[in-house]
């Protein structure tokens, strides 16, 4: 596909139907020497090419004529000059000291020495965007209360400059673009929850729960069963955020250097239900230098560095303030003062769970070096090349150091009764080894041929080869199992300096196929297809932090109170003499996950600028992450399986698999007469057995299979429309846009998005420990007959769907066997540029958000037994307007 463009009065042009990907620019202009360059799109980045002409010498500017496809410009007509405009020091001898200004036929006054101020060769914008409470809708109430709005608003500003980068009177090469920006924001929600309320209050019996019952507000209003608590809520968020760019910097003829740096900075108070107030403050610093290089008229290439820090810190609303725990006479907790504060408390009835941030100080850095090279030879483009990553993670932060207890009624039939009396159904923490030095790296290689076997016919061949070393601890600390294969016995393994206790796969290769085919050369039908392999090289993070906070270096247990081993509030962390003091264990052979991508499609143009596409996307996932707990059986079994045989802990494994099926069918008309539209549906089913998206533990470790289902992000029906109008471009109302019509309607440009989308799956679940362990979350209910979707009261689902499971059963309710909430939205933008002057124009813009103030909701609570079963957790965002101005010189 060929597109052309010409640029307007101050230099600047735009291609429309440039899609994501890699495209060839020529630019050509009378009296300069043409430039050719390959760029890569995407939608992503809005950022400019600069390009820096060089004029042709005088023997090629006789020669230059306009580019084929350009107008041509028409020479202007020379006009006598006024008598007036004679001058008596008129010396046209030789051509002195009159550039012919006074004569009867002048030029511009832009030529020769009469020229007026030079236009300067820098521009830039000045960017503001703000709202407030006043422009907004109010939160919707989950329960009818008249909430007070809260004051709150939202500031961005931002100045950016650019230009060519010189030091007058020394040098110039290449240009550059400079940027800062500022956030204040103070956002607003409203959070609804079910309080204890006064006359529940009076059984407190257990002195640890008296001292936590004080942290919990008493409700605010007489509600329903399901909620008697509304606040509203402030957060506060300032960022900071400066980039700097230098581009086409040249050395000589065949090589150029480019570089950009930036930090951003953000600090935010985020405060709770409760009222308490987290601190925390985000730091990044990144920076690439590119060295581009061209080896001769068929080959060149490209060396880059990347470097990047970040640093992430919290510091919890109790941190060096007051002892909870300690206070309360809450012993096995971490005494460090950082780590002061409540531990979490968890209801299975529906109060409110209390919970606040855990002190963290972490610190990441990365080193990357790239090199890449391009060949054209014939019709075939290669292009290979490779990289290296070194990434260190220093972590000064503990896994869970005040605990957490859950209560279920297992002791009383009342969960609130049971924490009155100080009697938890299990307890989990993890402290210990607070200083974590990890460290990883990374390499790659590929080759590539874009073969072009006819003009109609293009074929893309290829192979990548990635390694992601399993992530070591720099002095060792890290703790896997060495667990027997039919897991009877179970032993800690320590490991040694810079040991991951997890073996390599170097056997990522990952073959890519693509092919782009136009069937006849007198129509417009493309036909593209592609296959490609992928590997999931980011899952080793989230195994080193496990595995390097639990025993022998660390105190980690997850236990369940029973009548030999009782829990209480005041000792609830102590270890069990029948579970695992190893919490999490991963298979030695884990392997990386990989995802094979198919996809097909096919364009057609259509009359009255309309195009259509259908495309079809497959994957099949392989090796995906699956998570057991071995030797654990439903609660009610008689006696123990196996008396000796290990549990409690977490066992990871890459035994999953997963595939998606999605087609999508697309109308898209380019704009004509100022209107540009597009309409999308897509239709798909995404199914695994390892929980996709989440952290799901199988609920049955002998029947992985029964975990299979939609994954969590599956999404049946997706249809999205959007619509792009610009007034005074309709030519055949031509006449309405003159005069004072014009002047205020003409130029306007208004963009409006609507998307529909089915709900995604949710998974029905009780809150109850499964026997052996102290671990909650994988146990599912039976499902009774009953319909699930039925309103009842206000609430979406019907409890009555789901029951109890029968003494000695797993629950037979399939994960995300319930279908949420449907989702709307309708977001529309006006704009429009103001030509202020000359070099100066100002582009004022309306962003509106949930034009309709039409209420949805992310999800509903599923947890079987909650007050709270079947109603929203919370709802989205209402409307929002936020204007923005930025005024471009």
């Amino acid at each position: 596909m060929t597109e052309r463009a010409v640029t307007d009065t101050e230099g600047r042009y735009s291609l429309s139907k440039v899609v994501d990907g890699t495209w060839k620019i020529r630019i050509s202009a009378p009296g300069f020497e043409p430039m050719e360059r390959e760029v890569t799109a995407s939608s992503s980045s809005d950022a400019p090419l600069l390009w820096d002409l060089k004029m042709l010498p005088i023997e090629g500017l006789q020669r230059s004529t306009p580019s084929p496809g350009f107008p041509r410009s028409t020479a202007p007509l020379l006009q006598p000059a006024d008598a007036s405009t004679e001058a008596a020091d008129r010396l046209l001898i030789n051509g002195t000291v009159s550039n012919a200004a006074s004569s009867a036929l002048p030029l511009s006054r832009a030529m020769g020495n009469n020229r007026t101020g030079g236009r300067s060769p820098y521009n830039g914008n000045v960017f503001f965007s703000g709202s407030n409470a006043l422009l907004d809708a109010r939160s919707y109430s989950l329960t009818g209360q008249d909430t007070p709005k809260p004051d709150y608003n939202r500031l961005q500003t931002g100045i950016t400059i650019g230009g060519p980068f010189q030091i007058p009177g020394l040098f110039r090469n290449g240009s550059f673009v400079a940027s800062y920006s500022r956030t204040q924001n103070r956002d607003a929600s409203v959070e609804t929850a079910r309080m204890p309320t006064e006359e529940q209050r009076q059984g407190v019996t257990n002195p640890q729960a008296q001292a936590l019952l004080g942290l919990y507000p008493l409700p605010n209003f007489i509600g329903s069963s399901q909620y008697n608590y509304q606040v509203p809520i402030v957060g506060v968020t300032h960022g900071d955020n400066i980039q700097g760019n230098l581009n086409n910097f040249i050395i000589n003829a065949n090589n150029r250097l480019s570089g950009n740096a930036g930090y951003q900075s953000t600090r935010s108070d985020d405060p709770d239900l409760f009222g308490f107030t987290d601190f925390s403050n985000v730091s990044a610093l990144n920076a690439t230098v590119t060295w581009n290089r061209r080896i001769n008229r068929t080959t060149s290439a490209i060396i880059r560095y990347q470097f990047s820090q970040s640093s992430t810190g919290l510091r919890p609303y109790f941190a060096n303030q007051i002892d909870v725990s300690g206070n309360a006479g809450i012993s096995g907790t971490d005494r460090d003062p950082r780590n002061w504060g409540p531990p979490a408390l968890n209801f299975s009835g529906g109060i409110a769970r209390l919970s606040t941030g855990i002190y963290s100080s972490d610190r990441s850095v990365s080193h990357t070096v790239s090199y890449s090279s391009s060949w054209i030879r014939g019709r075939h483009g290669f292009t290979y090349g490779g990289d290296y990553r070194r990434q260190q993670f220093n972590l000064f932060s503990q896994q869970d150091p005040r605990g957490s207890f859950t209560f279920t009624g297992a002791a009383t039939g009342d969960d609130f009764e049971d924490f009155l009396q100080g009697l938890p159904t299990a307890s989990s923490i993890a402290f210990g080894n607070a200083d974590k030095y990890f460290r990883q790296w990374f390499a790659n290689g590929f080759i590539s041929d874009d073969w072009k076997l006819r003009p109609s016919f293009t074929l893309t061949l290829g192979v990548r080869w990635e390694y992601e070393a399993p992530i070591v601890e720099k002095y060792g600390r890290l703790v896997n199992l060495d667990i027997d294969p039919n897991f009877t016995s179970a032993m800690p393994v320590v490991a040694g300096a810079s040991e991951s206790l997890v073996r390599t796969d170097k056997t990522g290769f990952e073959p890519r196929l693509g092919l782009a085919w136009r069937p006849r050369a007198t129509s417009s039908l493309i036909v593209r297809a592609g296959y490609g392999l992928y590997r999931d090289t980011a899952v080793y993070r989230s195994i080193a932090g496990q595995m390097s906070q639990q025993s022998p270096l660390s105190r980690s247990l997850s236990v369940q109170s029973t009548p030999l081993n009782p829990l209480t509030l005041a000792d609830g962390f102590k270890d069990s003499p029948v579970i695992s003091q190893t919490t999490f264990a991963v298979d030695p052979d884990f392997r990386v996950g990989t995802a094979q991508n198919w996809t097909l499609s096919i364009q057609q143009d259509l009359p009255a600028a309309l195009q259509f596409s259908m495309t079809y996307v497959g994957v099949k996932g392989t090796h995906v992450p699956q998570r057991i707990l071995p030797n654990t059986y439903p609660s009610g079994t008689a006696g123990i399986v196996c008396a000796t045989c290990p549990r409690g802990f977490v066992y990871l494994m890459s035994g999953g698999s997963s595939n998606r099926h999605a087609g999508t069918v697309e109308i898209r008309r380019r704009q004509r007469n100022g209107l540009q539209a597009s309409v999308q549906y897509t239709y798909s089913k995404a199914i695994d057995d390892a929980g996709l998206g989440g952290s799901s533990i199988a609920q049955n470790w002998l029947d992985r299979q029964a975990e299979r289902a939609l994954s969590n992000f599956d999404q049946r029906h997706v249809l999205a429309v959007q619509g792009q109008y610009t007034t005074g471009t309709f030519t055949r109302v031509e006449g309405f846009w003159s005069g004072w019509r014009g002047k205020v309607f003409r130029e306007w440009t208004l963009t409006a998005s609507m998307s529909a989308e089915s709900g995604r799956p949710l998974t029905p679940v009780i809150v109850a420990p499964v026997r052996g362990t102290g671990i909650t979350g994988p146990l599912r209910p039976d499902v009774t007959g009953t319909p699930v979707h039925l309103e009842q009261n206000g609430g979406f689902l019907n409890a009555l769907a789901f029951a109890e499971p029968a003494a000695g059963q797993w629950g037979n309710a399939g994960r995300n066997s319930i279908i949420g909430p449907r989702q709307f939205s309708l977001n529309a933008s006006l704009t429009r540029t103001f030509r202020i002057h000359e070099r100066i124009n100002m582009d004022f813009r309306v962003e509106a958000n949930n034009v309709l103030n039409h209420v949805t909701f992310p999800d509903w609570n599923t947890t079987v037994g909650s007050s709270q079963f079947g109603y929203p957790t919370r709802a989205n965002a209402m409307r929002t307007l936020q204007p923005s101005v930025r005024v471009r010189f």
